[in-house]
């Protein structure tokens, strides 16, 4: 939508989303760790326990955004410079993150209680409330971009009202499922008050390896769109839709990897490590599907892309060529996915992850980025390529893990609220 209001929206916007996606990667880290201990947990049919990792999740979670959106509502246009230097893009950028404080925090809450539900089974209520969400957030940004029923035109502030409003309503939904019909697990304040050291040194062991990982990853990732940003705007707009583009092929390997952790945590938690291994395999089989599927779609969307797209005829030769890069790219990031984030976290192999990734992005991916924008002064595309080698450098490191078997563990505890009349029950 932001593409029929003008090419430095969709710049500006882009670029200022880096921050979600780097905020997106600590709640997937924290809720990594929440749901795959959960997951464990549940096998052992121990609710007591999952109830403390809730809360335990939740103190990180809002304390780790709290910052973000400080800097969001108090120093937007700091947060722009980092990734260019245009004056109107920091200045549309910084209009949106303002807004985008509160959504934020909504978030922080959102996505740690869904990954409770669906560490649990409950899947298909995770699932409702996040399509009402999206349902919504499409309506209200095409209401408040284009300014449908008497609303004002906002163009990329639309967008973040509009993401706003339906993360307070998504919140809303989650309080009324959690009193209505998950009474059980309710999302409530005051389990972050619950204290239980065994549990507490679980999820830092098993979580903050995996947020470590995951903030590593998403950081240098982002440190891409610095390079592009400083290459200039039609890079900038041409990386901003293949990005969504991209996340369409890459849905079916989070989905693969993060159903695929709680199912070998629930078999794990029941002691059944030989049946765990059957299933990593059969996971890692259609993972390679999945990653197949993601690049055909990519492909199959590309001539619609090109034909809606609004950007200089620069913009879209970039868009073009990225769009295929990304079709085979996506099958580098489905086996990683799954491996690390997936069939490894779920038996509490977290630190591989967070050596991996950040040895391959920091000493190999972002300095070639750099050198190449930079000292080489290589083409756009040439450097676009370059970056996008970083998952199949990693393959050969993590397909031997896998097959080592290291990753099998049992993480769960007995007797964890008998020890001490502190540790509160519930």
């Amino acid at each position: 939508m932001l593409n029929y209001v003008g090419q430095s929206s969709i710049s500006a916007v882009s670029l200022a989303s880096n921050y979600a996606s780097v905020l997106f990667m600590v709640f997937y880290g924290l809720g990594t760790g929440a749901t795959l201990l959960c997951a464990q947990y549940w096998g052992k049919k121990d609710l007591q326990a999952i109830r403390v990792i809730e809360g335990i999740a939740l103190r990180f979670s809002l304390a780790i955004t709290l910052v973000f959106s400080g800097f969001a509502l108090l120093a937007p246009e700091l947060m722009m410079k980092l990734f260019t230097a245009d004056t109107e893009l920091i200045r549309i950028g910084a209009s949106y993150l303002r807004v985008m404080s509160l959504t934020y925090l909504c978030w922080s809450i959102i996505e740690i209680y869904l990954a409770i539900l669906r560490s649990v089974g409950r899947v298909t209520i995770a699932m409702i409330l996040n399509i009402v969400a999206f349902a919504l957030n499409i309506f209200l940004n095409a209401v408040f971009i284009f300014g449908l029923f008497g609303a004002p035109r906002l163009g990329a502030v639309g967008v973040a009202i509009a993401t706003a409003l339906s993360r307070v309503i998504e919140l809303l939904c989650c309080i009324f499922v959690s009193m209505a019909l998950c009474k059980d697990l309710k999302l409530n304040p005051a389990y972050m008050f619950i204290r239980n050291k065994a549990l507490l040194k679980d999820f830092i062991s098993l979580s903050l390896p995996a947020l470590g990982n995951d903030v590593s990853w998403s950081v240098a990732f982002s440190m891409y769109s610095v390079i592009l940003g400083h290459l200039g705007t039609d890079a900038v707009a041409a990386n901003s839709l293949v990005v969504v583009v991209r996340n369409l092929g890459t849905v079916l390997c989070f989905g693969t990897a993060s159903a695929g952790g709680i199912l070998l945590g629930n078999v794990m938690g029941e002691g059944n490590m030989e049946r765990a291994k059957e299933y990593a395999s059969k996971l890692l089989k259609l993972t390679i599907i999945t990653g197949a599927i993601g690049g055909v779609l990519i492909l199959i969307a590309t001539p619609f892309v090109l034909c809606f797209a609004s950007l200089t005829k620069t913009a879209m030769y970039y868009l073009k060529y990225m769009l295929i890069i990304n079709s085979y790219y996506v099958m580098g990031a489905a086996v990683n996915t799954t491996l690390i984030a997936g069939v490894f976290r779920s038996g509490d192999d977290t630190r591989f992850g967070l050596i991996c990734d950040t040895v391959d992005m920091w000493c190999y991916a972002v300095p070639l980025g750099f050198i190449a924008a930079f000292v080489l002064k290589l083409p756009v595309l040439i450097v676009y390529f370059l970056l996008c080698t970083d998952e199949f450098v990693k393959w050969p490191w993590v397909i031997k893990r896998y097959r080592s078997g290291k990753w099998l563990k049992n993480i769960t505890r007995d007797d964890l609220f008998e020890q001490k009349a502190s540790e509160q029950s519930l």
